[in-house]
This record gives C-alpha cells, structure tokens and sequence, in this order.
C-alpha cells in the first residue's frame, strides 16, 4: 500500500498490532502515536536507530502506544515497529521491552493474523512479548503489580524532562492512587484492538503529552480533596 497524506490512518490501521492484555490489567492504551519510515534512520520517539534493507523494507511503521497510567508510574509508552516489504506483506516486526528490543515476530510467522502481529502485555507494566512465558522469567513480574505498585511515582524521563516536573507530594498522591490498582495477574490474556480514533500523528500525540500528565495530576488532586 502506498503511503500517501490522506491515508496514512488507514495504512497504520491495516498493520496495527494485536495486543493481548491480562484478563485482570487495569490500563489499556489511551493513544497511539504512528510514524511512517521510508528509508533508515533514528526512531522519532525511541532511543534507536531503525535499519532495514531498502531492497527488502519499503517502509517502517512506528507505534508509539501511550498509557496515562502503568502499574508503578503515572504515564507509560511502549513501542512496536512493523517492517512492510515493497508487496504490502509484513517482513518482520520488533518491539519495546523495558527500554530495550525484542523481536516481535515468532519463526514461521505463527503470531501474524492476516498483516497484524499478535503481541503480550506484560501485566501492569505493559513491556511487550510475541510469547507470555518470557514474563514469567522477571522476577518482579508479581510484585510489580503489587507491593511495589505506584513505587516510581511521576516518572520522569528524558524525553519530557523539559515539559513537567515532580516532586515527594506529587510522587506520594501518585503512589497513593496506584496502590489502589495493585492487582494480582492473571497470566490468561485476552485480545485488545486499537481503535481508530486512538491513532494520530506521533507530532500530534508529542504535543498533547504534557496536557495529559496536567490534566491527570489535578484529577488525582481533587479526588484526594474530595
């Protein structure tokens, strides 16, 4: 499919991921950020760079799937990158997993649903997998969930550093109402599709990021004060 202005919605829909949720996960993305590679180079919105062969990969489809809340922390995103040869099938796939990269597609290509990859949430910290059985190697996989819910509070990273900050009060208010989701999982999942209007730009969804983490901050405030 050639990626034009007016279709690239229905391009990144045509591709998105499966995703499997724990039957107990309380978060489920809120948006999803898509950038469209043409040829190699840095990720727009990971600490990458995205090399492909240009004679095999037509393009790259980033998405940046973002999260108000994760299990230990206010806000989370999670990555998944679909490699699309120049027939319109899908060549390979990869996928975020706590800062770093997995492959995301299995061998035989078992995980692939007509042209989308099928991929696990880990529970509660949403890291992804194409197998589950890899969460059961973490050996915070429970406790993430939940004595150490909420333990990271507002987190901060690089990327937004310049946009908001925390502080003990707000990392407290954060834990507090985190600790009010710990949760045990499951380890039965269940399938979850982005919808359409969760995808934007990864420019557009960049942009509404601090006004999100405000907008979730004040909400926590006046549910303390209520």
């Amino acid at each position: 499919m050639t990626i034009t202005e007016e279709n690239w919605l229905e391009v990144a829909m045509s591709y998105a991921p499966i995703l499997m949720f724990d039957q107990n996960e309380p978060f489920y993305p809120d948006l999803v950020g898509v950038s469209l590679l043409d040829h190699p180079g840095p990720s727009p919105s990971f600490r990458r760079e995205i090399i492909f062969p240009s004679e095999m990969v037509q393009y790259v489809i980033e998405y940046a799937i973002w999260w108000d809340y994760e299990i230990g922390h206010l806000y989370e995103m999670e990555h998944v990158w679909v490699y699309v040869g120049h027939d319109g099938e899908v060549v390979d796939c990869e996928a975020s997993f706590h800062g770093r990269v997995l492959r995301g597609m299995l061998k035989e290509r078992v995980n692939l649903v007509g042209e989308h990859v099928c991929l696990y949430s880990q529970p509660g910290k949403h890291a992804f997998s194409p197998l589950p059985v890899v969460f059961e190697l973490l050996p915070n996989l429970y406790s993430a969930t939940g004595v150490e819910a909420g333990c990271d509070g507002l987190l901060v990273n690089e990327m937004f550093a310049p946009f908001f900050q925390t502080s003990e009060q707000i990392d407290a208010r954060v834990k507090r109402y985190l600790q009010t989701k710990a949760f045990v999982p499951s380890m039965q999942f269940e399938e979850y599709l982005l919808q359409p209007e969760m995808f934007m730009t990864w420019d557009k969804l960049f942009e509404l990021i601090p006004q999100r983490i405000k907008d979730r901050l004040k909400e926590l405030e006046q549910m303390e004060e209520s």
